[in-house]
């Protein structure tokens, strides 16, 4: 890894730590020309395509699904701890579907599953755009919905 201060090409790990359960690794790096000490981070990259409703194909992308759970849980009880405790769990369970195309509607479902668990108004957020509410009417639908599955 080059040196971000004296642009040395090398540098030698000095620390290696876990973090995020295991999912990524902490390195502290030294500079053997200036002695700058640095960190970098190490994450296992995911080479999987998302095919979206349309049958448009992306490269899954870890910041997206992580903005818009963000969005969802704006000003809502869940942490951060919580959510991407969640995407590590998504990844390993991507992982293990061991498939190299894998449907949006899959990670979507994913999601709201684990919203409607965490908070119900972060779910309803979150649904209103994934499920593409056209009008009030689907909206309430949704929340008379999860009135119902709480009173039965």
């Amino acid at each position: 890894m080059k040196c971000p201060k004296c642009k040395e090409p090398d540098s030698r790990v000095i620390d290696s730590r876990p973090v995020e359960d295991g999912f990524t690794i902490r390195r502290r790096r030294e500079c053997p020309s200036c002695g700058y000490r640095f960190t970098t981070y190490e994450k296992l990259e995911l080479d999987i395509v998302i095919v979206k409703k349309d049958g448009r194909r992306e490269a899954y992308n870890r910041d997206k699904i992580l903005a818009g759970i963000r969005k969802a849980c704006h000003k809502r009880p869940v942490s951060e701890e919580t959510i991407r405790n969640f995407i590590n769990e998504l990844e390993l369970d991507l992982i293990q579907r061991g498939e190299r195309e894998v449907p949006s509607s899959y990670i979507g479902e994913k999601v709201m599953s684990a919203l409607k668990k965490w908070d119900k108004v972060a779910y309803i957020r979150f649904a209103s755009v994934y499920r593409d509410f056209k009008d009030v009417e689907e909206f309430i639908e949704s929340i008379r919905e999860l009135g119902d599955e709480r009173n039965s």
